[in-house]
Protein backbone atom coordinates (compact mmCIF):
# COMPACT_ATOMS: atom_id res chain seq x y z
CA UNK A 1 0.00 0.00 0.00
CA UNK A 2 2.22 2.62 0.76
CA UNK A 3 4.68 1.68 -2.53
CA UNK A 4 1.21 3.08 -4.54
CA UNK A 5 0.97 5.85 -2.34
CA UNK A 6 4.54 7.29 -3.08
CA UNK A 7 3.66 6.38 -7.01
CA UNK A 8 0.65 8.59 -6.94
CA UNK A 9 2.95 11.16 -5.15
CA UNK A 10 5.24 10.61 -8.05
CA UNK A 11 2.87 10.22 -10.97
CA UNK A 12 0.71 13.53 -9.51
CA UNK A 13 4.69 15.41 -9.60
CA UNK A 14 5.04 14.27 -13.05
CA UNK A 15 1.79 15.46 -14.49
CA UNK A 16 2.43 19.16 -12.69
CA UNK A 17 6.42 19.88 -13.82
CA UNK A 18 6.47 22.71 -16.04
CA UNK A 19 9.20 22.37 -19.08
CA UNK A 20 12.56 24.36 -19.10
CA UNK A 21 10.92 26.57 -21.43
CA UNK A 22 8.00 27.44 -19.84
CA UNK A 23 9.84 28.05 -16.08
CA UNK A 24 11.96 30.16 -18.37
CA UNK A 25 8.97 32.41 -19.84
CA UNK A 26 7.07 32.40 -16.42
CA UNK A 27 10.41 33.83 -14.87
CA UNK A 28 10.68 36.36 -17.26
CA UNK A 29 7.20 37.11 -17.11
CA UNK A 30 7.84 37.56 -13.33
CA UNK A 31 9.97 40.22 -13.90
CA UNK A 32 8.06 41.74 -16.42
CA UNK A 33 5.15 42.01 -13.51
CA UNK A 34 7.80 43.43 -11.19
CA UNK A 35 8.96 45.58 -13.83
CA UNK A 36 5.22 47.01 -13.87
CA UNK A 37 4.92 47.63 -10.54
CA UNK A 38 8.06 49.93 -10.35
CA UNK A 39 7.13 51.33 -13.61
CA UNK A 40 3.74 52.50 -11.98
CA UNK A 41 4.87 53.21 -8.92
CA UNK A 42 7.12 55.94 -10.75
CA UNK A 43 3.72 57.12 -12.32
CA UNK A 44 2.18 57.79 -9.29
CA UNK A 45 5.09 60.07 -7.80
CA UNK A 46 4.90 62.24 -11.12
CA UNK A 47 1.22 62.56 -9.91
CA UNK A 48 1.56 63.07 -6.32
CA UNK A 49 4.48 65.62 -7.70
CA UNK A 50 1.69 67.50 -9.15
CA UNK A 51 -0.81 67.27 -6.07
CA UNK A 52 -3.03 64.95 -7.83
CA UNK A 53 -3.16 62.55 -4.80
CA UNK A 54 -6.05 60.44 -5.95
CA UNK A 55 -4.23 59.43 -9.53
CA UNK A 56 -1.10 58.91 -7.70
CA UNK A 57 -3.07 56.57 -5.50
CA UNK A 58 -4.28 54.51 -8.32
CA UNK A 59 -0.93 54.08 -9.69
CA UNK A 60 0.30 53.04 -6.56
CA UNK A 61 -2.82 50.75 -6.42
CA UNK A 62 -1.73 49.46 -9.95
CA UNK A 63 1.86 48.78 -8.30
CA UNK A 64 0.68 46.76 -5.73
CA UNK A 65 -1.59 44.65 -8.15
CA UNK A 66 1.06 44.13 -10.23
CA UNK A 67 3.59 42.62 -7.27
CA UNK A 68 0.81 40.29 -6.75
CA UNK A 69 0.69 39.08 -10.10
CA UNK A 70 4.58 38.13 -9.75
CA UNK A 71 4.09 36.10 -6.08
CA UNK A 72 1.15 34.66 -7.94
CA UNK A 73 3.21 33.40 -11.05
CA UNK A 74 6.20 32.65 -8.47
CA UNK A 75 4.08 30.51 -5.85
CA UNK A 76 2.69 28.83 -9.20
CA UNK A 77 6.42 28.23 -10.01
CA UNK A 78 7.22 26.58 -7.38
CA UNK A 79 4.12 24.69 -6.78
CA UNK A 80 4.88 22.94 -10.43
CA UNK A 81 8.66 22.64 -9.64
CA UNK A 82 9.89 24.88 -11.99
CA UNK A 83 13.36 26.58 -10.95
CA UNK A 84 12.93 29.91 -9.98
CA UNK A 85 15.51 32.54 -11.34
CA UNK A 86 14.69 36.19 -10.31
CA UNK A 87 15.46 38.02 -13.52
CA UNK A 88 17.10 41.63 -13.34
CA UNK A 89 14.23 44.93 -13.18
CA UNK A 90 14.86 47.43 -15.20
CA UNK A 91 14.90 51.33 -13.89
CA UNK A 92 11.39 52.62 -15.46
CA UNK A 93 11.34 56.11 -17.17
CA UNK A 94 10.30 58.88 -14.08
CA UNK A 95 9.74 61.81 -16.81
CA UNK A 96 6.75 62.36 -18.17
CA UNK A 97 5.19 64.84 -20.93
CA UNK A 98 1.84 65.16 -18.81
CA UNK A 99 -1.01 63.29 -17.60
CA UNK A 100 -2.09 61.99 -21.16
CA UNK A 101 1.01 60.64 -21.62
CA UNK A 102 0.67 58.29 -18.79
CA UNK A 103 -2.40 57.26 -19.27
CA UNK A 104 -1.62 56.17 -22.72
CA UNK A 105 1.99 54.72 -21.56
CA UNK A 106 0.05 52.75 -19.06
CA UNK A 107 -2.13 51.35 -21.92
CA UNK A 108 0.57 50.33 -23.85
CA UNK A 109 2.76 48.58 -21.10
CA UNK A 110 -0.89 46.42 -20.18
CA UNK A 111 -0.86 45.79 -24.07
CA UNK A 112 2.68 44.13 -23.91
CA UNK A 113 2.09 42.17 -20.72
CA UNK A 114 -0.79 40.83 -22.41
CA UNK A 115 0.81 39.95 -25.26
CA UNK A 116 3.15 38.65 -23.02
CA UNK A 117 1.00 36.31 -21.14
CA UNK A 118 -0.46 35.20 -24.63
CA UNK A 119 2.47 34.00 -25.35
CA UNK A 120 3.29 31.96 -22.35
CA UNK A 121 -0.32 30.23 -23.02
CA UNK A 122 0.66 29.67 -26.79
CA UNK A 123 3.90 28.03 -25.55
CA UNK A 124 2.16 25.56 -22.80
CA UNK A 125 -0.65 24.78 -25.37
CA UNK A 126 1.94 23.52 -27.77
CA UNK A 127 3.64 21.38 -24.93
CA UNK A 128 0.34 20.47 -23.97
CA UNK A 129 0.84 21.94 -20.31
CA UNK A 130 -2.51 21.85 -19.36
CA UNK A 131 -1.69 23.01 -15.79
CA UNK A 132 0.31 26.04 -17.00
CA UNK A 133 -3.18 27.07 -19.43
CA UNK A 134 -5.29 26.67 -16.39
CA UNK A 135 -3.27 28.57 -14.09
CA UNK A 136 -2.74 31.70 -17.07
CA UNK A 137 -6.43 32.28 -17.11
CA UNK A 138 -7.33 33.81 -14.38
CA UNK A 139 -4.22 35.96 -16.11
CA UNK A 140 -6.24 36.27 -19.30
CA UNK A 141 -8.95 37.57 -17.95
CA UNK A 142 -7.22 40.46 -15.68
CA UNK A 143 -5.76 41.30 -18.73
CA UNK A 144 -9.16 42.15 -20.53
CA UNK A 145 -9.87 43.80 -17.43
CA UNK A 146 -6.82 45.99 -17.41
CA UNK A 147 -6.67 46.78 -20.70
CA UNK A 148 -10.56 47.80 -20.81
CA UNK A 149 -9.80 49.72 -17.50
CA UNK A 150 -7.03 52.08 -18.84
CA UNK A 151 -8.71 52.59 -22.06
CA UNK A 152 -11.34 53.88 -20.04
CA UNK A 153 -8.72 56.10 -18.37
CA UNK A 154 -6.84 57.06 -21.04
CA UNK A 155 -10.71 58.87 -22.79
CA UNK A 156 -11.66 60.38 -19.33
CA UNK A 157 -7.96 61.79 -19.34
CA UNK A 158 -8.00 63.53 -22.50
CA UNK A 159 -11.96 64.64 -21.51
CA UNK A 160 -10.43 66.39 -18.66
CA UNK A 161 -6.97 67.15 -18.72
CA UNK A 162 -7.18 70.89 -20.07
CA UNK A 163 -10.54 71.26 -17.23
CA UNK A 164 -9.35 72.00 -13.89
CA UNK A 165 -12.52 71.57 -11.99
CA UNK A 166 -12.82 68.12 -14.28
CA UNK A 167 -9.70 66.88 -13.55
CA UNK A 168 -10.14 67.74 -9.65
CA UNK A 169 -13.85 65.61 -9.89
CA UNK A 170 -11.61 62.68 -11.84
CA UNK A 171 -8.61 62.82 -8.72
CA UNK A 172 -11.41 62.40 -6.26
CA UNK A 173 -12.65 59.28 -8.06
CA UNK A 174 -10.00 57.56 -8.17
CA UNK A 175 -8.85 58.20 -5.02
CA UNK A 176 -11.35 55.79 -4.03
CA UNK A 177 -9.70 52.94 -5.59
CA UNK A 178 -8.27 50.36 -2.67
CA UNK A 179 -6.04 47.46 -3.23
CA UNK A 180 -7.56 43.98 -2.73
CA UNK A 181 -5.48 41.08 -2.33
CA UNK A 182 -6.83 38.23 -4.19
CA UNK A 183 -7.45 35.33 -1.53
CA UNK A 184 -5.88 32.97 -3.94
CA UNK A 185 -2.15 35.02 -4.36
Amino acid sequence: MISGFYSIILTTNLLLMVSEKIAQLINEQIAHEQYAAQYYLSMSAWFSSKDLDGIANYFRVQSKEELMHADKMFDYLNDVGGEIIIGEIAKPPHEFENAIDIFQKALEHEKKVTKSIFNIVKNANDEGDFATTSFLQWFINEQVEEEASASQYVTKIKMVSDNPSALYLFDQELAQRVFVPDPTA
